[in-house]
């Protein structure tokens, strides 16, 4: 099998030379040195979008070498399409994912495809995401929203911008917690961030870091801050857990962790995985929605023909309703839209990775041996312009309306993963997220500043650096009818540019 630590091997499962025989085929930057291969002027800080630049340049399937490890990278859509059969292909655990298995273990996102321990979890834990248990999120989902608007009127009235991805965080860290495992971290009464938000970046950091560097001795001093946040994660969940048992629960994520048997072998989860489980979801089920949110606020600023026709379908679909009801959230299709049109540029989780099941040949040209593995840039899939144009680059949220979706091939939009092992909340995070743009979009006008120019930090996820808008509550809404505004323009040549493809963002 391919080895954990994200290189190719240098010997196949049959005593091939490489898992990919013809590995000289695939094309890699020009200058390559010894040792270090690739590596010279490569950003130890944001290397997904690195390689997204390489990936530009050398083509669909690229191969890049450092500190004597040979990596593949997939940004082409027929051959992400191609990864995504089940039958020829799995989920490859490597790279930073692998790095997180010291605080997050055999848990849903980390374990290797041969560990029990994942199929236990996710028979037990899939009815937690069905739509009754959707319906039953709602009201928790509306007043940590509530307290989300409270601290923003603040802001109007004092004549604050807000930061976006700050309060964003606050806002999916409370609403995960609360609704998977009735816990406030009371993370909009605190100036700075909760300390378990802290250490959670600190642990994705250091994933990140690690795949950067050639020996773990050059990090020594990060090591231990590492292992001092993952105690402090520990710590946390482990007391949540304590003030749960023998306490009746509502029959959240946490009650079926603890509560729940398969229901066909009678197997519990042991108390080691719950509490993998639950750091996974404290951190997943927060960290990526926070990014597509904060992208999708930036997108609506910049773009007030688009802000102005989501915010009157808002106003058309929820129409006086103070609290819109659970159903009324999926009636907004071009909310929707805009969120579907922001993680098709910048899908919050940006990559994955796939290996061979067997010998094989990617989409009949590159052969493959068993446990051989590529990684798939999703951000350079999702601008493929034999799939999305000559266009590719520009924000347009009715690429997503009905016909433009049944008219595109299959495989070619994975912002939640693929197969099996795709995002198990991924439908928790599409209602939090229309839920959240249609209230704000409902009650503010989103007012950008015109110097900022989007940055984008990575730490495994992807989210804005820096974004700050400025607010102003809504004296009135659109009539009805307004729903009815023109289509989105294309931007306007004024538009700051994107950091990775010099287009507009």
């Amino acid at each position: 099998m391919a080895t954990t630590t994200g290189a190719v091997p240098t010997k196949g499962p049959r005593g091939a030379a490489s898992a990919w025989p013809e590995l000289h085929r695939i094309p890699h930057p020009p200058h390559r040195l010894p040792w270090l291969g690739d590596l010279l002027g490569v950003s130890r800080n944001n290397p997904l979008q690195d390689n997204i630049r390489f990936g530009r340049r050398l083509g669909p399937i690229f191969r890049r070498k450092g500190f004597g490890k040979e990596f593949v990278f997939v940004g082409g859509a027929s051959l992400a399409a191609d990864l995504a059969d089940e039958a020829r292909f799995a989920k490859h655990v490597g790279l930073g994912i692998a790095n997180l298995r010291p605080v997050a273990g055999d848990a849903l996102f980390t374990a290797y495809n041969h560990e029990p321990n994942w199929q236990l979890a996710h028979d037990v834990l899939a009815p937690g995401f069905s739509r009754e248990a959707m319906a039953a999120y709602h009201p928790m989902m509306l007043a940590v929203a509530e307290r989300l608007t409270a601290h923003w009127d603040h802001a109007v009235a004092a004549g604050r911008s807000v930061d976006v991805p700050g309060d964003m965080t606050k806002l999916t860290l409370e609403t995960i917690a609360r609704t998977g495992f009735g816990h406030d971290f009371g993370s909009f009464e605190r100036t700075r961030p909760h300390p378990f938000v802290s250490a959670m970046v600190g642990t994705l950091t250091y994933a990140l870091l690690l795949d950067t560097v050639p020996s773990r001795l050059l990090l020594r001093r990060a090591a231990r801050r590492n292992e001092a946040d993952i105690a402090h994660l520990n710590r946390t969940v482990d007391d949540l857990v304590r003030a749960r048992r023998g306490a009746s629960g509502n029959g959240d994520l946490l009650d079926r962790m603890l509560e729940t048997a398969h229901p066909e072998t009678g197997e519990r989860l042991s108390p080691q995985n719950v509490r993998r489980q639950v750091i996974t979801f404290l951190i997943a089920g927060h960290e990526t929605t926070s990014g597509a949110l904060s992208f999708a606020l930036h997108y609506l600023s910049r773009h007030p023909d688009v802000a102005a026709r989501a915010r009157a379908e808002v106003d058309r679909v929820w129409g006086d309703s103070v609290v819109p009801a659970y159903d009324q959230v999926a009636r907004l299709r071009y909310v929707r839209r805009v969120l579907d049109e922001t993680l098709r540029l910048w899908p919050t989780a940006p990559a994955f990775a796939r290996e061979a099941r067997e010998d094989t040949v990617l989409a009949g040209d590159h052969p493959m041996r068993r446990g051989a593995w590529a990684l798939v840039l999703t951000p350079m899939v999702h601008r493929d312009p034999s799939v999305w144009g000559a266009d590719a680059d520009r924000f347009v949220p009715d690429r997503f309306d009905a016909r433009a979706v049944r008219a595109r091939a299959p495989h070619t939009y994975k912002p939640f993963g693929t197969g099996a092992r795709a995002c198990i909340g991924r439908q928790f995070a599409l209602h939090e997220a229309v839920l959240v743009l249609g209230l704000l979009l409902r009650r503010y006008e989103l007012v950008p500043d015109p110097g900022y120019r989007l940055r984008v930090t990575e730490r495994l996820t992807l989210m804005p650096d820096g974004l700050r808008l400025r607010l102003e509550r809504r004296t009135s809404t659109a009539s009805p009818t307004a729903a009815t505004a023109p289509p989105a323009l294309e931007e306007p040549s004024s538009a700051p540019r994107c950091p990775v493809h010099g287009t507009g963002d």
